[in-house]
């Protein structure tokens, strides 16, 4: 059986059929959960991803629910005034106030997140000075502007994930359209493309990121589209060696032959073929995303201040010794969340590995 017909079921006409419940795409299955570590970590990946996308219903300093006067409000998915609890200001109730806390409770009741603070959520309230230890009432302690560590955790995972594999699936999409060009044009084109991207990855991507983030203002798309600049010749490779050796393929030829335009023959017949290389890549690209990330809020060069990330957590770490509560936190965090990564890359990798298909 050819290699081609080893990573994709092919009708008569040399038609990819794609992905369906084949006994091929079964194996790889099987050879995914065949990976014992990989299986599960993609199930608690999963699990703590999910768990983090309702972060504002797990860590907030707004009740997720109130039941008063017979009413019932939302407060996380809307602001209401003092006035509405029966306040005497026309202005947004705080929660964490005590007095509207009884007014409401004295009509009604309250149901809190499981962490009654949010990311940015100040407690001026601390028995002792920021950054406080672990306690009943900070499971995780404080950082040193008296922020609930745990909270600014469930906050920082998300956005990590979410900027993670936003940039993977960016990078991906131009890299793959990058490597398709060069390997199934060939010639000038592939040349110039090859001696570009050569000299773009010569560049020190660091030191461009860091100098260009203290020239704009840093954000979530502006550091996303910065990053994505440098970040999409990852795949470039392994997509333009799959063109090139599939370009030249009988079926291709025959297309061809056909009248087939190039994008049809592009996207239809070569490039399913080579998904599968790029796909064993991807967890490696997302778990390389979250580092740099992690790494320019290390530096103070990421996102916007006061933005709960894992990297500024680090920092903290670094600039609070007296603390270890929060260098430990963010280095048992981040370690992680990458070990899930590169587990479930293994597993992918092991799945899509022809030499453990047909045993």
């Amino acid at each position: 059986m050819s290699n081609q017909t080893e990573q994709f079921l092919e009708d008569p006409g040399g038609r990819i059929l794609g992905f369906r419940a084949s006994p091929l795409n079964l194996r790889r299955l099987q050879n995914f959960r065949a990976n014992g570590r990989g299986y599960w970590s993609l199930w608690i990946f999963l699990f703590v991803f999910i768990f983090t996308l309702f972060a504002e219903f797990v860590a907030n300093d707004r009740p997720v629910l109130i039941q008063y006067e017979g009413q019932f409000y939302s407060p996380v998915f809307k602001t209401y005034p003092e006035t509405t609890f029966g306040g005497e200001f026309d202005l947004e109730a705080d929660y964490r106030d005590p007095y509207i806390v009884e007014l409401i409770e004295d009509k009604g009741w309250i149901v809190w997140p499981l962490i009654p603070y949010s990311y940015d959520t100040i407690d001026y309230e601390l028995d002792v000075p920021a950054p406080s230890p672990p306690s009943k009432r900070h499971w995780l302690g404080t950082d040193d502007q008296a922020r609930d560590v745990l909270a600014r955790v469930v906050y920082g995972f998300r956005i990590s994930i979410l900027f993670g594999l936003v940039l993977t699936l960016l990078s991906s999409v131009v890299g793959i359209a990058a490597g398709a060009v060069q390997g199934y044009f060939g010639g000038l084109t592939d040349l110039f493309m090859q001696r570009f991207i050569e000299i773009w990855e010569g560049l020190p991507v660091l030191y461009l990121l860091i100098i260009m983030a203290a020239v704009i203002q840093p954000g979530f798309f502006s550091l996303l589209t910065l990053m994505l600049l440098f970040s999409w010749t990852g795949l470039v490779a392994v997509v333009r060696a799959e063109f090139l050796r599939a370009r030249n393929f009988e079926y291709i030829r025959a297309a061809r032959a056909l009248g087939v335009s190039d994008t049809t023959i592009m996207v239809r017949h070569i490039l399913p073929n080579a998904m599968v290389a790029t796909l064993t890549f991807m967890p490696f690209i997302l778990s390389g995303s979250v580092t740099t990330l992690t790494g320019l809020d290390f530096l103070g060069f990421g996102l916007p201040v006061g933005s709960p990330s894992l990297g500024e957590l680090l920092n903290q770490g670094k600039n609070n010794l007296q603390a270890p509560w929060l260098g430990i936190t963010g280095f048992l965090v981040i370690g992680f969340m990458l070990s899930l990564l590169v587990f479930i890359g293994e597993a992918v990798r092991d799945a899509f590995d022809p030499r453990k298909l047909f045993k």
